[in-house]
């Protein structure tokens, strides 16, 4: 077995065709003037120097800073890069000194490495080295290098080689064998922008997660998932999109009190728990949402009050609460309580003690419930005693010695109120019959729109002393009640079958014409139904192969193929080729004709649905005409019109809809020959509205 020669051990593979392309455009900006190449130079120093590229430019062009700034971070990577190869060749793990596994370098050292082992087992698997997974072009390098390296390193153990003789003649024969990766056409990247594989027939190009490829088939560009609608943002996040990939970011902070999680989302922050809050040592804190409070340790009695610091203090009930003792008695604070001490002034008949339990005050002996004088008298009250007089609408008797009540409407009749006058005790009272209103003199009435107060459900009419209720349009008025306006349903009156084509829904006030959900739309005027030609439209979803073919409520896509024998004339016409020695061959139709017909299952019948003869008639012309297959339910029948000529028509109807195939066969006898034709019908049947 002959073995490849050794190839050198795998160095860091780059992204140099990355930079080529910007370093190019850079310079035509620059000019002549600016020399990127040291510009680059200086980046690459930079890396490999001080591993840093946050470093100050001093370079005054900001092409040139550009050009550093980029060469820079592609050599440090290209470092970290080698560093995890020789970390997966030396120990088989990632495991990285760095104590920041988050940071950019132990990232670079810890995807070489992982994508080294992956070559690596791929090599110890036997498996094929060139690498098919979706991992990005420069780990699929790392991953290609190892292998091979493996494979080379496995060639050569020590088991394999006898003696020196031996491997001197491998030696040999390895310099004489090809490179197996030499003719490899994705080396280098080859024609693609990110990703290749050469199956050995053809170079597949692909593209990274989050872009797509461009028609040439070799370029990628990103997809913006935030227009395609691809993101997972929530509600209240912002979609924006990146290259090769989208964030999502809050349309507003969380405000204070509360931190921004890794998943986007607000939570509180327990200030308690992580010991931010300024509570004193006698307090304990309590965690609310978006901030804490502070809550003493020691709790006080009944009867005082705890300060901000935490101390008790007694509390003032006399100051504090509204009128603490009965009235007559005074309020004395205690330590955590008080007491009600009674007043013990001496008043004179007709005062009484104030509130306040002070002073001596008059007794309003006039003020009710008190009636000291009785009915019809009015109470005068005067310091420390009263009088009693009549009141107005009263007069006295002289007999009785009391107050009589004076009917003013018995004695001014008609010259008091607009309507009704009604006596009460001392007055009268003016009152209005039903449909008007007291006017602010309170004698005269006027009348009063009842309208105002809604009284009817839709409309109402104001008319003198009363109102008139009525309805809108599709609606009338209840017989029970006279004010309440009830539904007309449209579709349940004698004619409601014949307003709409299809079906009516009825609606408070009105009602709605409706189509089938598919096939049909509204026509103008509302009512009718209107078949929407699928074919005309271009919402069909036939092939290119396909002929689109329109029927009531839908579409049928046809397609046909000349039988054996037969070769295509028109779009729907096949032709019988020429017969040389095929003895059945003269037996066979001279033409097969496709027809496609549409009609509803309520077509009246019977009805001629096909006519069918020679294109031109000759004297002496005689014809048959049959069906050989499709009318196995006897929907059809063949009746001859004439010498020439005969028709297909429907004899009785089709009861739901069905899509029927009918051949149809003409036997056409001229000049003592007989030629036959065959018309194949493609029938649509199609349901009624």
């Amino acid at each position: 077995m002959e073995r490849a020669p050794p190839s050198p051990p795998p160095a860091p593979l780059p992204l140099p065709l990355l930079l080529l392309g910007g370093l190019s455009l850079l310079a035509a900006r620059a000019g002549a003037d600016v020399p990127l190449e040291a510009c680059c130079a200086d980046g690459h120093r930079m890396a490999t120097q001080h591993r840093d590229c946050s470093l100050p430019y001093a370079s005054e062009s900001k092409e040139c800073r550009m050009v550093q700034e980029q060469c820079c971070h592609n050599q440090l990577e290209e470092l970290h890069c080698a560093t995890g190869i020789n970390l997966a060749n030396e120990q088989d793990s990632c495991t990285t000194p760095y104590s920041d596994n988050a940071s950019l370098e132990a990232m670079f050292v810890k995807r070489c490495c992982h994508c080294c082992l992956l070559g690596r087992a791929a090599q110890a698997q036997g498996q094929s080295c060139e690498y098919n997974l979706m991992v990005g072009y420069q780990c699929g390098l790392v991953f290609r290098a190892c292998c091979v390296k493996g494979q080379e390193t496995a060639d050569f153990a020590p088991g394999d080689v006898g003696d020196l003789q031996e491997t001197a003649k491998i030696s040999e024969v390895k310099e004489e064998q090809e490179d197996p990766y030499l003719n490899d056409r994705c080396r280098g990247g080859g024609p693609c922008k990110q990703q290749c594989r050469d199956t050995g027939e053809e170079v597949v190009c692909s593209c990274f997660v989050g872009y797509q490829l461009l028609p040439d088939g070799v370029s990628c560009e990103d997809i913006n998932e935030c227009i395609t609608g691809s993101h997972n943002c929530r509600l209240g996040e912002n979609c924006i999109n990146t290259v090769g990939s989208f964030r999502c970011q809050r349309e507003s902070s969380c405000g204070t009190g509360y931190e921004l999680t890794e998943n986007n989302d607000c939570k509180d922050i327990d200030e308690c728990e992580s010991g931010i809050h300024n509570c004193l040592p006698d307090f304990i804190c309590q965690n609310t949402l978006g901030s804490f409070r502070c809550r003493p340790k020691l709790q006080c009695k009944s009867g005082f009050i705890q300060d901000a610091l935490g101390n008790c203090i007694d509390i003032n009930e006399c100051l504090s609460i509204s009128a603490p003792c009965p009235v007559g008695q005074t309020c004395i604070n205690t330590e955590g309580s008080y007491t009600c001490q009674k007043n013990v002034p001496n008043c004179g008949r007709g005062y009484h003690l104030n509130d306040e339990g002070t002073r001596c005050v008059d007794v309003d002996e006039c003020s009710p419930p008190a009636e000291p004088c009785g009915p019809g008298h009015r109470c005068v009250n005067s310091p420390g005693s009263f009088r009693c007089e009549c009141k107005a609408g009263y007069y006295f008797d002289g007999i009785s010695r009391t107050c009589i009540d004076i009917n003013e409407c018995r004695r001014y009749p008609g010259r008091l109120c607009g309507h009704k006058c009604e006596n009460t005790p001392g007055s009268y009272f003016c009152s209005c019959t039903v449909g008007f209103r007291l006017l602010a003199d309170g004698r005269s009435c006027e009348d009063m729109n009842e309208c105002n107060s809604s009284p009817c459900s839709q409309e109402c009419a104001n008319v003198y002393g009363s109102y008139q209720c009525y309805c809108r349009r599709g609606y009338q008025l209840s017989d029970v009640d006279g004010v309440t306006c009830e539904d007309i349903d449209e579709c349940a009156l004698p004619t409601g079958g014949h307003i709409c084509s299809y079906r009516c829904i009825n609606f408070p006030g009105s009602f709605q014409c409706s189509c089938p959900s598919s096939g049909y739309r509204l026509a103008p005027n509302g009512r009718n139904c209107q078949d929407i030609d699928e074919c005309v439209t271009g919402i069909h979803n036939c092939s290119v192969n396909e002929t689109c073919f329109n029927i009531q409520g839908g579409f049928r896509c046809l397609a046909f193929e000349c039988p054996e024998n037969y070769r295509r004339s028109a779009d729907t016409r096949c032709e019988r080729l020429p017969c040389h020695e095929n003895q059945e061959c003269p037996k066979l139709p001279l033409r097969i004709t496709y027809y496609h017909l549409s009609f509803p299952t309520n077509i009246h019948v019977p009805a001629v649905v096909f006519r069918m003869g020679p294109s031109s008639a000759v004297p002496g012309d005689s014809m048959q005409l049959a069906i050989t297959s499709g009318n196995e339910e006897g929907f059809f029948t063949t009746q001859k019109v004439s010498h020439h000529s005969g028709v297909v028509a429907l004899t009785k109807p089709v009861p739901e809809p069905r899509d029927l195939l009918l051949t149809v066969k003409m036997d056409l006898y001229r000049h003592g020959t007989v030629s036959s034709f065959v018309a194949k019908l493609f029938i649509f049947v199609s349901a009624e509205l």
